[in-house]
């Protein structure tokens, strides 16, 4: 069952000595239970600079895996401590990325919860810093 929910995201990024670059979005998203888990899914907008991008964050055990659709494909899987490498697609071209997640939390029922995920990320090979995700989800009224 589909459950629309309201979803409070923050996302920061800190790339070495420069300012840190910081996201905050609430919007309108679904909550979906699935076999071994939980899918949460949204659609970005201009204020995310992913305008045409549908964002899907699916959570299991120990796992959280992040797909993003549309004008932008990609897909990285965060297990703690474990690096993943995929294609980050757009529009005019595609970049490596790798992933490796140092915590991830989650902690959600068929009324909302919230999500915690950090990460470093590399971009064809070269560090680049350090990620936060904290999503917020709470059943629509």
């Amino acid at each position: 069952m589909k459950t629309a929910v309201m979803l409070s995201l923050r996302g920061q990024q800190d790339y070495g000595d420069q300012e840190p670059e910081i996201i905050s979005l609430i919007t309108e998203g679904i909550l979906e239970q699935a076999e071994n888990g939980w899918i949460v899914s949204y659609k970005e907008s201009d204020l995310t600079g992913l305008d045409g991008v549908t964002t899907t964050f699916y959570v299991s055990k120990d796992c959280v895996t992040l797909t993003r659709t549309g004008k932008l494909e990609s897909k990285m899987v965060f297990r703690k401590g474990v690096p993943h490498e995929s294609l980050y697609q757009m529009e005019f071209g595609a970049l490596m990325i790798s992933v490796c997640a140092t915590a991830i939390s989650w902690d959600i029922d068929e009324f909302g919860g919230v999500i915690d995920l950090c990460y470093d990320i590399a971009i064809e090979q070269t560090a680049m810093g350090v990620v936060t995700y904290h999503l917020d989800i709470a059943q629509k009224e």
